[in-house]
């Protein structure tokens, strides 16, 4: 071959692994799930809402927003530098119906970022369980992980992009925990490394002795082997450098609407958002404001069913739909 020629290549393919658009901004493709839960519950479109206004202001960046699961045309991954899921999982995740998991795939070996978030840190194992171990380090693993609603405190924090500006707060949520890392990440509460892949915790808590007794939204548990690491603290927000040159995320809140409005979760995850894409976070993180009034704002058009006997109890499996 040529060596002009070589060299043109070369050029090509450096281009192909480090996507801008062509005002040369990074790029940041957000998809929200489709609507589930009652009201103030997997907001997923309202949220997403929510985060593209507080990433408007940042330099070069775009944010290119979907809903409904996925992308409405694929060729906005063409110089997509990273891809976020907002949405439920489990077997219908958005990333592993339609061949998208195949897309992804493609994406992720050139090293564009991936990040997953609440439900969409679930998946089948046989589905996508390595492919979620490879891309954003761990996920949700049925019967394994739980899903207690809980008050989780986040005390310390560590030195990353992501905590920017970050400090230790408290909120409830449906936190997930006990997540299947990858190997080489053990338990997931220290950094650690996987050949070239680094792995660093970024939210980590103690659940307490009752909330590790249940019951977790559904199943309703306890899982013996939850309650066996009583005392022992859990993550529920991680990053990984991949060894593709890609980063990832995984961020295990975003179940009630509301905490958005807490400035300390919402910066959390707009350092994220950032790092994934590799746009440089602030030294402060994003600063960003949420109204009251626009928590209330974009909610999917949606209402709890009522129960069959006025008066008496919410049935069991309701109170479970509506938590889970």
């Amino acid at each position: 071959m040529k060596p002009v020629l070589l060299l043109a290549l070369l050029a090509a393919t450096a281009v192909s692994l480090q996507a801008v658009t062509p005002d040369g901004k990074k790029k940041l493709v957000l998809i929200a799930g489709k609507p589930s839960h009652p009201p103030g519950m997997h907001e997923f479109r309202a949220g997403t809402m929510l985060l593209e206004k507080c990433l408007k202001s940042v330099p070069n960046l775009v944010v290119d927003r979907h809903e409904m699961g996925w992308v409405t045309d694929e060729k906005t991954f063409d110089d997509a530098d990273a891809v976020v899921i907002y949405a439920d999982g489990g077997g219908k995740h958005p990333a592993v119906v339609d061949g998208h998991l195949e897309t992804l795939r493609k994406l992720t070996a050139k090293g564009v970022g991936f990040g997953c978030m609440h439900y969409g840190v679930e998946v089948v194992a046989g589905q996508a369980g390595k492919e979620f171990q490879e891309w954003i380090g761990g996920y949700y693993e049925n019967a394994y992980s739980c899903n207690p609603i809980w008050d989780a405190s986040y005390t310390s924090l560590p030195e990353h992009p992501i905590t920017s500006g970050v400090q230790p707060f408290t909120t409830k949520d449906e936190w997930y925990i006990h997540m299947r890392f990858r190997p080489a990440f053990g338990h997931g509460v220290a950094s650690a490394e996987d050949g070239a892949a680094k792995f660093v915790p970024i939210l980590v808590a103690p659940p307490s002795d009752a909330t590790r007794d249940g019951p977790y939204v559904a199943p309703k548990g306890p899982y013996p082997h939850i309650q066996a690491e009583k005392g022992s603290p859990e993550t529920m927000m991680w990053s990984i450098e991949r060894a593709d040159g890609g980063r990832g995320f995984g961020f295990t809140g975003g179940h009630f609407h509301a905490n958005w409005g807490n400035d300390n979760v919402r910066k959390a995850v707009l350092n994220a958002l950032l790092w994934v894409t590799k746009v440089d976070v602030p030294e402060k993180g994003v600063e960003s404001t949420v109204t009251p009034e626009e928590l209330t704002q974009n909610m999917d058009p949606k209402a709890a069913p009522k129960p069959k006997n006025a008066g008496m109890e919410t049935p069991r499996v309701f109170q479970r739909v509506a938590q889970r």
